[in-house]
């Protein structure tokens, strides 16, 4: 399906929820004046998606740790950003072909060898709850169980949904009305009228990726938040400043340390 059928279905689900079932979720308190986001986690010195990245991007002072989620053969959910394990640990396979037990028996390498293990998605709620919030890249997952996971944890207010698929719109409206959400803009949305027919039929926190300005000041104008994607192994204070100038409000880095002390000297001229 592509991308525009995708949306197209979003759009029509949102306008046919009841005027009832539409709440206005509010965006998790940040700490930075620009939003600062940990993709993957802080994974300069530690391996993306475990636990010791999310650590250390609440000890860099991160507002959000980026998290991806799946799932296992037997139901359980796990942070791992690719479809496979090749990638990342010492196995190989669908992470969806493979049971607890057996993801637990795999090693995650980083530059110093020490080892590292594919988390549950638990573990990561617990170690976040009131230090970072989460920015849930919802890959392959049940709603309602992360939901529940979400609430148990005590986190209901600390994450924000990143949609990947058009039934994952009314799968969260109808699990969680007042979780946040955030989704891609679609390439044909290019003028301000556009943008405005959009966010009234798909009822967003956050838009992801928007880089023109008039776009991201239109999209900032009926409430929405525009994050943009900076994570390159070139990237600092030269892109960083560029991608301020756009107006959004926050950034997904690889060196969430560094950019949080340029936001604080931003704060500081």
């Amino acid at each position: 399906m592509s991308f525009r059928n995708v949306i197209a279905i979003l759009i029509f689900v949102a306008a046919t929820l009841p005027a009832s079932a539409q709440h206005h979720p509010t965006l998790p308190h940040s700490k930075n004046k620009i939003v600062v986001i940990s993709h993957r986690g802080n994974h300069v010195e530690s391996p993306e998606n475990t636990l010791a990245s999310t650590r250390e991007a609440i000890n860099c002072g991160s507002d959000y740790v980026e998290v991806d989620l799946r799932t296992t053969k037997d139901g359980h959910l796990v942070v791992l950003h690719d479809a496979k394990v090749d990638r990342t640990t010492n196995g190989s396979g669908k992470i969806a072909d493979m049971t607890l037990a057996e993801v637990r028996d795999l090693q995650v390498f980083n530059r110093n060898k020490k080892t590292h293990r594919i988390p549950e998605f638990k573990e990561v709620l617990a170690l976040c709850k009131g230090k970072i919030n989460i920015y849930l890249d919802f890959k392959e997952a049940d709603v309602a169980e992360t939901w529940r996971q979400i609430k148990a944890a005590g986190m209901e207010k600390q994450v924000v949904v990143y949609l990947n698929k058009e039934v994952q719109y009314q799968q969260w409206k109808d699990a969680a009305p007042e979780v946040p959400l955030m989704t891609s803009l679609p390439k044909e949305v290019t003028t301000g009228e556009q943008l405005a027919d959009f966010l009234k039929k798909l009822h967003i926190q956050v838009l992801d990726n928007v880089a023109n300005h008039e776009l991201v000041k239109a999209a900032n104008s009926h409430g929405v938040a525009v994050w943009l994607d900076v994570q390159d192994p070139k990237e600092g204070p030269a892109s960083w400043n560029e991608a301020l100038h756009k107006g959004v409000q926050g950034l997904q880095t690889d060196k969430p340390a560094e950019m949080v002390s340029f936001i604080k000297k931003l704060d500081t001229n």
